[in-house]
C-alpha cells in the first residue's frame, strides 16, 4: 500500500530510500541509536587524509623518520620520534578503549543478565587497553634504547666530540711582557 506524502504525491521512490550511501550510513547509525533505547550516543567524526600526488618525494611519509642510523643525531632523532609517537598513540588508544567500553555497556545483554552488558563491554575493551599499555611500553623502550646507545658507544661519541671542538686558544698572560 502506497501512502501519500505531505504534499499529497504518492511515495514512488520510497523503496529506493537508501540508494544514497550517505543516507544509508545515517540511517544505519540512526537505527543503531534507536536500538540502544535512546541512550546517549557521542558524535563520531572520521577524517580521511589522502596524500597529494604532487609531492616531489614520491612516497608517503609515515609517523617515523626513515631508519638511518649513521650518526648519533639520527639515532637520537629516531628514538625521540618513536617515543613521542608511542606516548601520543598510547593516550589515544586508551581514550578509545574507554569510549568503546562506555558505548558497548549501553547495549542490552541478550540474556537479560543484570550486569551482563557491562561485563561484555569490559571484556572487549580490555584488549584495547592492553594495546594502549603496549604502546606506552614501546615509548619507554624507545627512550631506554637511546640511553643504552649512549652508554655503549660513549667512547666513540666522545672521540668524535673532541675532534669536532675548536682548539683552545692559550689564555693571555698579562704578567709576561
Amino acid at each position: 500500500m502506497v501512502t501519500p506524502t505531505r504534499n499529497g504525491a504518492a511515495g514512488a521512490n520510497k523503496g529506493n530510500k537508501f540508494a544514497n550511501g550517505a543516507q544509508a550510513a545515517g540511517a544505519a547509525a540512526g537505527g543503531f541509536v534507536g536500538a540502544m533505547g535512546g541512550s546517549f550516543m557521542p558524535s563520531i567524526n572520521i577524517n580521511v587524509n589522502r596524500p597529494s600526488q604532487h609531492r616531489g618525494g614520491g612516497g608517503q611519509q609515515g609517523l617515523l623518520p626513515p631508519p638511518e642510523f649513521s650518526s648519533p643525531a639520527q639515532v637520537r632523532n629516531y628514538c625521540n620520534t618513536l617515543r613521542a609517537a608511542g606516548v601520543m598513540l598510547s593516550m589515544e588508544v586508551a581514550m578509545a578503549a574507554e569510549i568503546m567500553q562506555s558505548i558497548l555497556a549501553a547495549v542490552p545483554d541478550p540474556e537479560g543478565r543484570v550486569l551482563g552488558s557491562r561485563m561484555r563491554a569490559a571484556k572487549v575493551s580490555r584488549k584495547m587497553k592492553r594495546s594502549a599499555n603496549a604502546l606506552r611500553d614501546a615509548a619507554k623502550n624507545a627512550a631506554a634504547c637511546y640511553a643504552v646507545f649512549q652508554q655503549e658507544y660513549q667512547e666513540e661519541i666522545n672521540r668524535v666530540r673532541h675532534r669536532a671542538r675548536k682548539p683552545k686558544t692559550p689564555p693571555m698572560n698579562w704578567a709576561q711582557q
